[in-house]
C-alpha cells in the first residue's frame, strides 16, 4: 500500500525578542507532489525555497515536462545546500517530502541539515521541536502507517510543544503529500492573511 507524507511546521517568523509574523507557511510546494519544511533565518528560508522550487520549475520546462522524483530533488537540494557552504551558506534545515507513483511505498522523506547531509527517513524532526517530537514519533510510528494516523502523530508533538517547550509557538500549518498532490490539512493562522 502506498503511504501519504505528512509535513508540518510552526508558522512564526521571529528573531531575538520580536515576532514579525504568526501566520508563515514554511512549506514550499516544490511540484504538485512534491514539497519541503525548511527552518532558519526568514531571509535564508525564502531564498532557498524560492531558489529550489523555481529551479526544479525551470528543469521541469527545459526537459519536455518531465518532472524529477523525490529523490532526485533531494539530492538537488543537498547540493545546492553543500555548494553553497563555500560561497554565502543558507542556514536553512530541510524536511523534503514527495510521492512518486512509480516507487513502490509512494511517499518518500529526507532530511536535510545546513551543512548539506541527506538522509532518507521514516520521520525526522528539526531544531529545537526535535529534543520533544522525535521521542514521540520513535515510539508512534509503525510500518504502514495512513494519513490518519500519521496526522495524529504529528498532532501529538504539536500538543507536546505546546506544553512544555518554553518558546510559545501558538500556530502550526500541516500539509499532507499524497497521490492527489500537496494539500493544506490545518493551520493556526491563515497565511494568506497579510
Amino acid at each position: 500500500k502506498k503511504k501519504p507524507v505528512v509535513i508540518a511546521t510552526d508558522q512564526v517568523n521571529a528573531r531575538s525578542i520580536l515576532m514579525y509574523q504568526q501566520n508563515l507557511d514554511k512549506i514550499a510546494e516544490l511540484s504538485s507532489h512534491s514539497a519541503m519544511g525548511v527552518s532558519g533565518p526568514n531571509c535564508d528560508l525564502v531564498r532557498f525555497s524560492e531558489y529550489v522550487s523555481k529551479n526544479l520549475k525551470l528543469y521541469e520546462l527545459s526537459n519536455d515536462g518531465q518532472k524529477l522524483s523525490t529523490h532526485a530533488q533531494a539530492n538537488f537540494c543537498r547540493g545546492e545546500l553543500a555548494k553553497a557552504i563555500r560561497k554565502g551558506p543558507f542556514q536553512v534545515n530541510v524536511i523534503l517530502g514527495g510521492y512518486d507513483e512509480k516507487t513502490p511505498t509512494g511517499g518518500s522523506l529526507y532530511v536535510m541539515d545546513y551543512f548539506g547531509s541527506c538522509t532518507k527517513a521514516k520521520y525526522g524532526a528539526q531544531g529545537y521541536a526535535s529534543n520533544f517530537c522525535l521521542s514521540i514519533m520513535d515510539r508512534s510510528w509503525t510500518e504502514g502507517l495512513n494519513e490518519g494516523q500519521a496526522v495524529d502523530i504529528v498532532e501529538h508533538c504539536i500538543k507536546e510543544l505546546q506544553m512544555r517547550f518554553l518558546i510559545n509557538q501558538s500556530n502550526f500549518i500541516i500539509k499532507v503529500i499524497d497521490k492527489e498532490g500537496v494539500k493544506t490539512l490545518k493551520f493556526g493562522s491563515d497565511p494568506a492573511d497579510n
